[in-house]
């Protein structure tokens, strides 16, 4: 008769909070530091309209949820590091060796706590995030559509419209038609473009986050250095984005988009099309992150464990130097993919499966005590830099040594 061997929950249960402290506090900081990224030009956005404090709360919310599918594969890569880095630096996990646990015992916790961060991050990357820049979006068109209403009045110049200034003689409340209407355009010309026109109308277009002013029978004035312009129209169109500069989203943008959404807007624009294959390269990014962040974290094992009693811990600025090696083949393949070069699907997912297959090797040769990098390739790379990197060094040295002397 065969029984499963026993689980040592104290043993995991101790682990897992060791792992999990670090990777709060990692979490706490690299949220802070991307939040201040992204707070300057919010806060110009915010400053310009003069929203009040609950609005401004509403969407300072609504920017964590992208910032989360980023701060959250890097702080659990680090809380891992950092936990294991301290366990292996005080000799706690020598002594669980010598108790005739191996490395392989260990693994259970790792991988727990790694799926449930990462099921977090899918939570995040495929129903938070686009219903967070849907809300941001909607809030910020009623902010700023609400700033407009009040700011349209008869016999005032109104400033509401970024660089048009529009002025009007009547306003009809019960059908909003404008009467006698004047309109300084200043979008991207060194002389504004006056145009006047006997009526006019403002209409919302939620779909595409904007306002469009329809003027009619009236004339436009444009003057250069050398030479002015009058044309007369019988209707004239003025379509104003209302939502922050840098982001001009319509109802079919992608962030926007559910994932059985991307799919079928991929289908139907056709690969062929640049935007269709955006579409597909978005579907496939909201699952390859939070998977890259199951990869990072089974790195950071084998990476926390490199650390020695009374020396540096190497493993946690080499987890930082992984995390950013990642994320730049994660760069590369997208720009690659949208541009046309390569399969996405393959494309997008290398990096998940390179990484796979480095944390598999190194979780091998930590568990028979091997080093992560293979001898041959160790003296290799320590002969080039003895015989071109140093020699370069100590002659800067020694030339800054002389220049500081000669100075004196």
């Amino acid at each position: 008769m065969t029984f499963l061997p026993r689980i040592p929950f104290l043993l995991y249960s101790y682990l897992a909070t060791e792992m999990l402290a670090p990777f709060f506090a990692s979490f706490l900081v690299m949220n802070v530091v991307f939040f201040l990224v992204k707070l300057i030009p919010f806060l110009n956005f915010v400053l310009q309209l003069n929203i009040n404090i609950a609005d401004f709360l509403r969407l300072l919310s609504y920017m964590f949820p992208n910032i989360f599918l980023y701060t959250i594969p890097m702080s659990a890569m680090l809380g891992i590091t950092i936990g294991f880095s301290r366990l292996s630096s005080d000799s706690e996990l020598l002594a669980i060796k010598a108790a005739g646990v191996s490395i392989y015992r260990i693994l259970p916790p790792v991988i727990i706590v790694s799926s449930i961060i990462s099921m977090i991050a899918f939570y995040f990357s495929i129903v938070l995030i686009p219903a967070s820049e849907i809300a941001m979006k909607q809030l910020t068109y009623q902010i700023i559509k609400e700033k407009i209403d009040k700011g349209i009045q008869a016999h005032k110049f109104t400033e509401a419209l970024g660089d048009i200034v529009l002025h009007i003689d009547d306003l009809d409340e019960k059908t909003g038609e404008w009467s006698n209407v004047w309109v300084s355009d200043n979008r991207n010309v060194q002389f504004p473009t006056i145009i006047m026109a006997s009526s006019g109308l403002m209409q919302r277009n939620e779909d595409k986050f904007a306002v469009t002013i329809s003027l009619f029978n009236g004339s436009m004035h444009r003057t250069s250095d050398k030479s002015s312009e009058i044309t007369t129209f019988d209707k004239y169109t003025i379509t104003i984005p209302l939502q922050m500069k840098s982001q001009h989203y319509n109802k079919y943008h992608k962030k926007l988009l559910s994932m059985p959404q991307l799919l079928k807007m991929s289908q139907k624009v056709g690969l062929e099309d640049k935007k269709g294959r955006k579409y597909l390269v978005e579907y496939h990014k909201r699952l390859v992150l939070p998977v890259g962040c199951l990869m990072l974290s089974f790195l950071a094992l084998p990476l926390g464990l490199q650390a020695k009693s009374g020396k540096k811990a190497i493993g946690i600025p080499v987890a930082l130097f992984i995390f950013i090696i990642y994320y730049i083949l994660h760069t590369m393949g997208k720009e690659a993919v949208e541009s046309g070069f390569g399969p996405i699907g393959p494309t997008l997912w290398l990096p998940n499966f390179l990484f796979f297959g480095l944390a598999v090797y190194w979780i091998y040769c930590v568990t028979h005590e091997k080093p992560l990098v293979p001898e041959k390739i160790y003296y290799f790379s320590k002969g080039c830099y003895q015989n071109t990197l140093e020699p370069v060094i100590l002659t800067m040295k020694k030339l800054l040594k002389r220049n500081k002397t000669k100075s004196i």
